[in-house]
């Protein structure tokens, strides 16, 4: 056995630092005496040496180790002759053990991806002539092909992966993100349907994906829950993320996070969607459990976006938005189609006043993820902060007639008019028609909230809002009833109001702030008892017992009291 074929054994046995240490070696020596080794073993000898440097993730070396091979193995292609080496074992052509040109020209492209050079891995693999491309290089072609905006090739690579491997699924959902109709993609699976039991689900699954990728969150959640219901698939920890993530999408945060700790007690090691998860428990001021949830993400991995878009949620919700920003730009780096570690990124760099370099990281968000309306809601608010409201009005309909007449979108588009005095009535317009739709959508509460404290119809926004705290408890609600009964003079339960308020998120600076107002403010009770302790110092006077008029002074200007989330 030569020596060489000592090093293709370790390399097949996984002993990725001794290959690395000996084809180092003998790579020297070979540099000082060219005729040690024929060409097809000092090919090999790269190889394998590049091989050992991808393991170490040492990339540029790897592909400069690479490209080294495939020169040789070109200067090895135009000869027949093969020079005997000064191994133990006679040298004879080893064709047929040579590391493949395709593995190779693949492993590049790896590399080129870890370094962030798309261009160059698209032209690697480009340069592989079609009938010789596996699976697994139409499935990377079709990936770098898709992010660089190239859908047409994107598609034609999906397909091939398809028809190489008609159970490749993420294929099928590739295609199904890049608009290509749910009958077509099913129709390329019909056959291995067909001819092997127990996949008649297959069919239910790409319908249930395609109104994924459509937008169409009702139906897909009718769908897949369809599925989740079978025996076979229940309990499914894919299909409850999926879930979770449509409820998410819309506007059901309630049922989306019974969802993802379902999802989470199946398999304690499940990090896919967990960043969603972390902002949802953050938005509802659960700090703690998003503080213990991003440390249990890292002792699984920190290789992954969402650990640390976990951790930046709970540093954006405390209010350190550097620290939020730095934790986002990471979780990108690691991850750049991360959705929620760029909306993240633009949310802290909004609140940090650099409202131009948010919009950048929104507009990308809205690229990798154009039916999801929280990224058109952080590009709009960005807007708005500019006092752009033309360019809010146009996203906002182009936003209502992509995605259709929702609650959500009737919502958003009512948002930026209320923006406008010229719109306000259409804004009431819009706010009634989605609470017709879901009288229980926080965002459009809150909204018609605001809209009414403006008109100071006082009454209606707490017949309001109570009617959306008969059936859920949310802290944003119940500080704006707070809000509303201060305004009429409901001061104690008022108070009770602000209490439960800050006992659903204790961070919530505008129900401290209501609730310091009112223990500020001198109650008539307090009032008429300091009456009471002057007639016995011996006034000899009745004390005025009448409320001051100072009172209504004091909370004349009401418009404080509702500064909406």
């Amino acid at each position: 056995m030569s020596v060489v074929e000592h090093v293709r054994e370790m390399a097949s046995a996984g002993l990725h630092s001794n290959v690395r240490l000996l084809s180092g070696l003998l790579l020297t020596m070979s540099g000082n005496n060219p005729e040690l080794f024929s060409p097809s073993q000092k090919y090999q000898l790269l190889v394998y040496h590049a091989d050992s440097l991808f393991h170490d993730k040492e990339y540029r070396n790897a592909v400069s180790k690479y490209t080294m091979a495939l020169q040789q193995k070109k200067a090895l292609s135009k000869t027949s002759k093969v020079r005997p080496s000064t191994g133990n074992a006679a040298s004879a052509p080893q064709s047929q053990c040579l590391p493949s040109e395709i593995e190779v020209k693949y492993k590049m492209a790896e590399c080129y991806t870890m370094l962030k050079q798309d261009k160059d891995a698209i032209a690697i693999l480009d340069g592989i002539p079609s009938r010789q491309r596996t699976p697994k290089i139409n499935m990377m072609l079709a990936n770098l092909y898709k992010k660089a905006g190239q859908e047409r090739s994107s598609v034609t690579s999906y397909k091939e992966v398809l028809r190489q491997c008609p159970l490749a699924l993420d294929a099928i959902l590739g295609l199904l993100s890049l608009s290509v109709k749910g009958a077509e993609v099913a129709s390329m699976t019909i056959n291995i349907i067909q001819s092997i039991p127990n996949l008649d689900w297959l069919s239910v699954w790409i319908k249930a994906y395609a109104f994924v990728h459509t937008g169409d969150n009702t139906r897909a959640i009718n769908t897949i829950c369809s599925l989740e219901k079978k025996s076979l698939l229940r309990d499914n920890v894919d299909l409850l993320g999926s879930l979770a993530d449509l409820y998410f999408r819309a506007g059901d945060n309630k049922n989306s996070i019974l969802k993802f700790e379902q999802a989470q007690m199946l398999d304690p090691y499940l990090i896919k969607g967990m960043d969603v998860y972390g902002y949802l428990l953050a938005r509802e001021g659960r700090l703690e459990d998003v503080e213990n949830l991003g440390c249990r993400l890292f002792n699984i991995s920190d290789q992954h976006a969402e650990p640390w878009v976990v951790s930046g949620c709970h540093s954006f919700y405390s209010k350190r938005y550097s620290r939020a920003l730095y934790l986002g730009a990471k979780a990108i780096q690691l991850n750049s189609n991360s959705v929620q570690a760029l909306l993240l990124k633009g949310a802290a760099l909004r609140n940090m006043g650099r409202v131009q370099e948010a919009i950048i990281h929104f507009r990308e968000a809205i690229r990798l993820a154009p039916c999801r309306l929280d990224c058109y809601e952080g590009l709009i608010e960005c807007y708005l902060a500019s006092n752009s409201i033309r360019e809010a009005m146009v996203m906002a309909n182009n936003v209502y007639k992509t995605l259709g007449a929702n609650a959500q979108t009737l919502t958003l588009l009512a948002t930026v008019c209320l923006e406008d005095p010229v719109t306000q009535e259409k804004a009431k317009t819009l706010l009634d028609k989605a609470l017709t739709q879901r009288p229980d959508y926080i965002k459009a509460v809150v909204k018609k909230a605001e809209l009414l404290s403006r008109e100071q119809k006082y009454e209606d926004g707490i017949a309001l809002l109570r009617n959306a705290l008969a059936n859920q408890s949310d802290c944003v609600l119940h500080r704006i009833l707070g809000d509303f009964l201060v305004a009429v003079n409901e001061y104690q339960e008022a108070m009770d109001q602000y209490s439960i308020a800050l006992s659903l998120d204790p961070n919530d600076q505008k129900s401290l702030e209501g609730m310091q107002k009112m223990e500020k403010e001198e109650s008539p009770t307090d009032a008429t008892q300091e009456e009471d302790v002057d007639d016995m110092e011996g006034s000899g006077e009745e004390g005025d017992l009448e409320g001051s008029d100072s009172e209504a002074a004091q909370w004349a200007d009401q418009e404080q009291w509702f500064g909406m989330q």
